[in-house]
């Protein structure tokens, strides 16, 4: 899953970048409030997390511009600022929810995937395509009663694809969205990652759920579902 950060001070930028790659995100940093609107105007991304005090175009603009551009991510905006004033600022110009500097990582993890499960799409808690579920909480997979091990990046690919089982998503949509803004379209990394994921929810258990359409991109479906005719 992609996530904006739109944070000026360098050192809260790497801390956040860091961490949420570490959780198997796609990460794009913007510094500033209009590197912050281009990034979230010409990108889709699942989630923004984005500071109020910004040099120049403060948070709360940065904000009423992606919404009048009908730029839909969840927004958890972050502040220094406890007001109640400031919170009811931010919420009335579109933003989903607010979080309190200093915080604890392990809180904003929770607030950012929470988000994510809300929206236009459904976004329930627990993933399952056939008898394959993905707890994006507990971060626990299981084929049936089976425990499978993911890393990081195994495991976000894995969650977009359930997140949009039945769909057939190009490769361009699954770099934007599990890598980041800059990486190498030409690199062979998609068709690497579904070889890795092949080899441990499909292949042991007799599987084929992952499919490859040649020309289009990869669909992740129930594999007991009635074949498609085209």
């Amino acid at each position: 899953m992609r996530l904006l950060v739109v944070e000026d001070e360098p050192h809260m930028a790497r801390i956040l970048k860091r961490g949420l790659e570490e959780e198997g995100f796609a990460v794009d940093v913007a510094v500033d409030g209009d590197e912050g609107v281009w990034y979230g105007s010409e990108s889709e991304y699942d989630a923004i997390i984005l500071d109020v005090m910004l040099p120049g175009v403060d948070g709360f603009e940065v904000l009423s511009r992606l919404r009048e551009g009908r730029r839909w991510a969840p927004v958890l905006m972050l502040t220094a600022r406890d007001g109640l004033e400031d919170r009811v600022r931010g919420l009335d110009r579109g933003a989903d929810d607010y979080l309190t500097k200093p915080f604890a990582f392990a809180e904003l993890l929770a607030r950012i995937r929470a988000l994510m499960r809300r929206g236009a799409r459904e976004r329930p808690a627990v993933l399952s395509v056939g008898d394959l579920v993905l707890d994006p909480a507990t971060r626990d997979v299981r084929r049936g009663d089976v425990s499978i091990a993911l890393t990081a990046k195994e495991f976000a690919l894995l969650e977009f694809l359930m997140r949009r089982s039945g769909e057939v998503l190009s490769k361009t949509t699954l770099v934007e969205h599990v890598w980041d803004f800059a990486f190498d379209s030409e690199s062979n990394v998609v068709e690497v990652y579904m070889g890795y994921l092949r080899n441990k929810i499909d292949r042991p258990f007799g599987r084929e759920s992952l499919e490859t359409l040649r020309g289009a991109g990869y669909r992740l479906r129930d594999d007991h579902a009635r074949p498609d005719p085209h």
